[in-house]
């Protein structure tokens, strides 16, 4: 695609920033973190390693804009909007699970890059912030849903913490057996999990 030289117009520069990004993304997609590396992202975008070393100078400057990319295509992702208090908490956990192709190829690059985050204590800091800001989002919903009558009264940070965690276990066994857990039964495990918490206790 591209061959030697760097492009001299603005508007060059920003389509080859754009081309590279793609790329990055679909090694990502394809073969996960572990196989992040210059090598395969120039073969997927048919330029030089050399080429690359202009926008990733070392590995880890690689893996940061793969982070920032990964974080950039979730948030941008369309999400739920089906109503407030306990709905508004269920589209949350909703968004989260893979249930559709693209949510399933994200999910499946952030469970793939869980390694290279545990392995660096300023990139696992970072996730630790990342999951705290999903925790503090859901409590506000929890919190909403428990005003409303929704859901019983408690900390609502517990419960969040908890819904958390149930859908990101969840997250991985869809990951690991997607014929054992389809979308449907992903929902149905996750409508079964917040009848649970509607329950009287």
């Amino acid at each position: 695609m591209y061959r030697d030289g760097m492009p001299r117009s603005k508007g060059d520069h920003e389509a080859r920033r754009r081309d590279v990004s793609e790329a990055v993304w679909q090694v990502l997609a394809a073969r996960g973190f572990t196989s992040l590396t210059l090598r395969a992202v120039a073969a997927e975008l048919g330029a030089t390693t050399g080429l690359l070393t202009h926008y990733f100078p070392t590995k880890r400057a690689l893996i940061e804009y793969a982070l920032d990319l990964l974080e950039q295509r979730t948030v941008s992702r369309p999400r739920r909007h089906s109503g407030e208090g306990l709905a508004a908490f269920r589209d949350a956990l909703l968004d989260i699970l893979p249930l559709t192709p693209v949510a399933a190829d994200s999910n499946r690059i952030w469970v793939s890059s869980w390694d290279a985050a545990l392995s660096d204590a300023d990139l696992s800091t970072d996730y630790a912030r990342k999951y705290a800001a999903g925790r503090d989002r859901l409590t506000e919903r929890v919190a909403a849903a428990q005003e409303l009558g929704e859901l019983p009264s408690g900390n609502p940070a517990h419960v969040a913490a908890g819904a958390q965690a149930f859908v990101l276990g969840l997250v991985v066994q869809a990951l690991f057996d997607p014929a054992a857990f389809p979308p449907q039964r992903q929902v149905e495990l996750l409508d079964d999990y917040l009848a649970r918490l509607t329950a009287p206790h």
